[in-house]
């Protein structure tokens, strides 16, 4: 399978006019570009939030149609070694840039999985070589990058692509692709994806693989989880003291639909925080799911532990009942 197979790919910005929000980000990149001082530059946030998109858009707007032959791209996680940063990238940094070039770029995905031996051989490279090349590093964590690193680079933020954005671009996929994409779809795609807009492209995709019309069942199918109607109905029932029954639609969750008790949990914390419950009920609910999530990381049984979750919720709901009916916010 090419890669223009993947829609992430045949859909991703070729340039800083495409790229969606980031109009701090992309501001200070032209006003570093029209300066002609270009200095080492870190991107760090999560996944899916356009570093890799940015930096690729960032060395067309450098070399033009010679981007290719001025800009290294490496996935430092899977070339992390120093012997990959002592060999490949201290052999591109030292020579000189084709065409007239002022610098080549490097571009290093993934940074933060760098070892520690390899980031200290980076930060010397980055210091030789400095008139030959500038670096850009792509993180999920800054703090996984030694302060010499960062002290060298302009720092950039990348934060989760708000609801909006994302739904303009699934919209604008799918329309190009001739898919119906439905609100719900969208809704549950953005919930799933949590920002992510890979991720997100990725589950439009594989929905759609099923069918040209994408609706929320189609998505909840593609992604392999179940729908928050299902959870938000099994949160009601704990809170409602029928235990039978929120026990058989647990189960049904479980084994049925082959859903693990860490993701259902996950699940209800959404629902939770999303229901108009009062927030001192949340808080107390919200314990629970934490007590049971940790209990089933220590390798507690699953079926025991989610069903001591759903008495223990079936308790609270009971007793917010005998003080006051469980009040909804206005």
């Amino acid at each position: 399978m090419t890669s223009e197979l993947f829609w992430f790919e045949k859909y991703r910005p070729r340039s800083l006019d495409e790229v969606a929000d980031l109009e701090e980000v992309k501001a200070r990149l032209r006003e570093l570009v029209r300066s002609g001082s270009v200095p080492h530059l870190l991107f760090y946030g999560p996944p899916g939030t356009g570093k890799t998109t940015v930096a690729l858009a960032l060395a067309r707007e450098l070399y033009g149609s010679m981007w290719r032959e001025c800009a290294l791209e490496l996935n430092a996680s899977d070339e992390r070694g120093i012997n990959v940063i002592r060999e490949r990238v201290k052999e591109f940094a030292r020579t000189a840039p084709p065409g007239g070039a002022p610098f080549k770029l490097v571009i290093l995905d993934e940074a933060d999985n760098m070892t520690g031996d390899a980031q200290q051989a980076l930060r010397r490279i980055m210091e030789m070589y400095a008139q030959n090349a500038r670096f850009v590093l792509l993180a999920n964590y800054v703090s996984r990058i030694i302060d010499p690193i960062i002290s060298r680079c302009a720092v950039f933020r990348f934060s989760p692509l708000p609801r909006k954005l994302m739904a303009e671009r699934l919209r604008y996929i799918a329309k190009s692709e001739g898919v119906e994409l439905k609100d719900d779809a969208i809704d549950l795609i953005y919930e799933l994806s949590e920002g992510d807009m890979r991720r997100a492209i990725n589950l439009l995709q594989v929905a759609a693989a099923a069918s040209k019309i994408v609706d929320a069942g189609a998505v909840a199918s593609a992604a392999a989880v179940i729908r928050p109607a299902e959870v938000a109905e099994l949160l009601n029932l704990a809170l409602a003291g029928d235990l039978i029954k929120a026990r058989d639609k647990l189960r049904e969750l479980m084994y049925l639909k082959g859903v693990a008790g860490a993701d259902i949990i996950k699940m209800l914390l959404r629902e939770l925080i999303r229901s108009q419950l009062d927030d001192d009920v949340k808080a107390e609910i919200a314990e629970v799911l934490a007590d049971t999530d940790y209990r089933l990381t220590q390798g507690a049984d699953e079926e025991i532990q989610m069903t001591y979750l759903l008495a223990r919720v079936g308790a609270i709901g009971r007793r917010v009942r005998q003080t006051h009916p469980l009040r909804k916010k206005q």
